[in-house]
């Protein structure tokens, strides 16, 4: 019996050059601009989940889509938020939903995931710095509010 030895690929870290823009986040105002381009015309429509991942500087790195769901809520899965803070070598992130009824007021189970995030990414080191609610016509901050 022949025995094939495979070898493992090395795995290094290097920057990659995109054309994501990088901008600096200075308040919850240009977190929700910002974000609002991720979102077509569907904030009205259904709820969706994204994260804005920046650097240690507060400027953008990055964006992922954790979810989409229905009219009255999404899946948000703490494990799928922490593999790209990490892929990306995030040093924040900003947490983002939107509220397709309208309303500004978060749920209570808006406040308890914005709380599990922030302890998943506490270990490593990467800090939930607001969590924006959008709808059509404007922006809750839990940052602003309070809430964070």
């Amino acid at each position: 019996m022949k025995i094939y030895k495979k070898s493992l690929p090395l795995i290094t870290l290097k920057k990659t050059k995109t054309d994501f823009p990088c901008i600096k986040i200075l308040k919850s105002a240009d977190a929700s601009e910002f974000i609002r381009n991720f979102y077509s015309d569907d904030v009205g429509i259904y709820e969706s989940f994204f994260i804005l991942l920046l650097n240690r500087g507060n400027t953008t790195i990055g964006y992922a889509k954790i979810s989409q769901g229905g009219i009255v809520g999404t899946v948000i899965d703490a494990t799928i938020i922490a593999k790209f803070c990490v892929e990306a070598l995030a040093k924040s992130v900003i947490l983002c939903h939107n509220h397709p009824s309208g309303t500004l007021i978060p749920s209570e189970a808006d406040k308890e995931v914005t709380k599990k995030i922030a302890t998943t990414l506490k270990i490593f080191d990467c800090e939930v710095l607001d969590h924006i609610i959008l709808t059509e016509d404007s922006y809750f901050s839990f940052a602003d509010e309070g809430l964070m």
